[in-house]
């Protein structure tokens, strides 16, 4: 009992490692981020057509289902002297740089190409390159939480670090982006949309270089490795009998029709509201709110289990959601209606969100814990690239539902010389609002059916980290040049 006491005390990872993985997150997420506006960069910036842009989307995000699991089964099978997970935090951050420039310069490096088919074909493989270069940092980067430490607090500390952080600065793309939109839009700054999105670009390969490298170089793997080497088709076999994964990953993908909120916020702003920097005032108070929400989640943790709070989660949204769409279904443009209730909504929903970004990873590393009980293999890189491929899976359907959507409620592109014009219906103001703040979230419920099979809670969860705690012991001993404690 006192080894496990003096065991539980000890911390493995220290606040600079904690700040580096932090930061190293924000680096990453800053580029990254900009993602929600795909949809408006490629059909209103790069002058592509909806179908063009919706196909593209949706036929790349399923790609991502194959690209994230091959991935994680090659990281799986990696071993060399910096670890299976660090040569990629290393060798990644570059390549990803330039990638993202390359992707979002697309409408100035294409300027003078009449063609559309040509611009279809600079989609296609600009998207393609940046979504692989994410899979190979993504995958190894939220594997490493789960390595980082054999200590559950730590890894709680490791998520929390990098999840408030990339809040923090992460952020600051999608608000430095709409005040540019609008500051062109509105003939304040003397620069187009296509010259917004290249800058946006060129500061966010900045931020990778600077930050994401962090992960690579500033943090440890400690939790050592099986000896033996594994096969790609045996960590697939282990994922495929993880039961609590399996129902994570479920619920994940259900969840894209949550996601397609975000979608919707963006043409909200930009063609309902006609301001896309109002979303700053809404988002602000309930950014600044969410990072208090960190200090809360232990707190939380104690009186609910993790299961508990996804439900929690779901549920709270979903009532709010039909409370706001109700009280502003006929105020929906009004200035003075609309603001108060977004920012009500949003101080709520900041408390789950910010929730949500670290407990499912969290639960995520609880199911490897689980097979390396089970099995005595670890899997870091095909369970967590269960969460990169769902999370970009999400966003890009959700994306794609969202451009398929917009000619069917009546809103439309079309180009009138060299500038693009917007074309509404009479209804497409009210079905944008409903599709960006209540039904999204109602039929989400469904994502929450999968947790009432995930049993990795109580007494079970506890047994488990208790074994391993004994059995990594044993393993750091058989391992020559396994991980340091320190």
């Amino acid at each position: 009992m006192a080894e496990e006491e003096k065991r539980e005390e000890k911390r493995y990872v220290g606040v600079k490692e904690n700040l580096a993985y932090g930061f190293a997150n924000a680096g990453q997420v800053f580029g990254y981020n900009l993602n929600s506006y795909f949809s408006l960069f490629f059909t209103k910036v790069f002058c592509i057509p909806q179908q063009a842009v919706s196909r593209m989307i949706l036929f790349l995000g399923i790609w991502d289902t194959v690209n994230d699991p091959i991935m994680g089964g090659i990281i799986d099978k990696t071993r060399t002297r910096y670890g299976k997970l660090r040569p990629y935090l290393l060798i990644v951050p570059i390549p990803l740089a330039i990638a993202t420039v390359m992707l979002f310069s697309g409408p100035i490096v294409m300027q003078d190409v009449k063609s559309t088919t040509a611009k279809i074909v600079y989609m296609y493989i600009s998207y393609f390159v940046w979504e692989l270069l994410y899979t190979l940092g993504d995958v190894p980067f939220w594997g490493l939480s789960s390595a980082i430490s054999p200590l559950p607090s730590d890894r709680t500390r490791a998520i929390s670090t990098a999840r408030f952080i990339s809040s923090l600065i992460g952020g600051l793309s999608t608000t430095l982006l709409v005040l540019l939109m609008d500051g062109s839009e509105n003939d304040i700054i003397s620069m187009s949309l296509p010259q917004v999105f290249c800058l946006i670009s060129i500061i966010s390969a900045c931020f990778i270089i600077c930050l994401f490298s962090l992960a690579g170089t500033q943090c440890k793997e400690r939790v050592v490795q099986t000896v033996k080497d594994p096969s790609i088709l045996a960590g697939f076999k282990v994922l495929v009998k993880n039961k609590p994964l399996l129902m994570i990953v479920v619920g994940n993908v259900l969840s894209t029709i949550t996601a397609i909120s975000g979608a919707f916020e963006t043409y909200y702003y930009a063609e309902v509201i006609n301001l896309n920097s109002l979303k700053i005032l809404i988002t602000l108070p309930g950014t600044i709110f969410g990072f208090a929400t960190y200090l809360l989640i232990p707190k939380l943790q104690k009186r609910f289990d993790n299961r508990q709070i996804v439900f929690l989660n779901g549920i709270v949204r979903a009532i709010v959601s039909v409370i706001v769409f109700l009280i502003g279904m006929n105020y929906y443009n009004d200035f003075k209606v609309v603001v108060p209730l977004l920012l009500v909504q949003n101080l709520i929903f900041s408390f789950f969100n910010t929730v949500n970004m670290v407990i499912p990873t969290e639960m995520i590393a609880d199911t490897i814990d689980y097979m390396e009980w089970k099995t005595g293999e670890r899997n870091e890189g095909v369970s967590f690239s269960v969460l990169t491929f769902v999370s970009k899976l999400t966003g890009s359907v959700a994306s794609s539902i969202c451009t398929a959507i917009l000619p069917i409620i009546g809103l439309t592109y079309k180009s009138v010389g060299s500038e693009t014009v917007t074309v509404k219906g009479d209804n497409t103001d009210l079905y944008i609002w409903a599709f960006f703040t209540v039904i999204p979230y109602v039929l989400g419920l469904v994502s929450l059916i999968p947790y009432f099979f995930y049993d990795l809670t109580g007494k079970k969860l506890k047994r488990i980290r208790d074994d391993m705690a004994v059995r990594r012991v044993d393993n750091a001993k058989a391992v020559s040049g396994g991980a340091s404690d320190e």
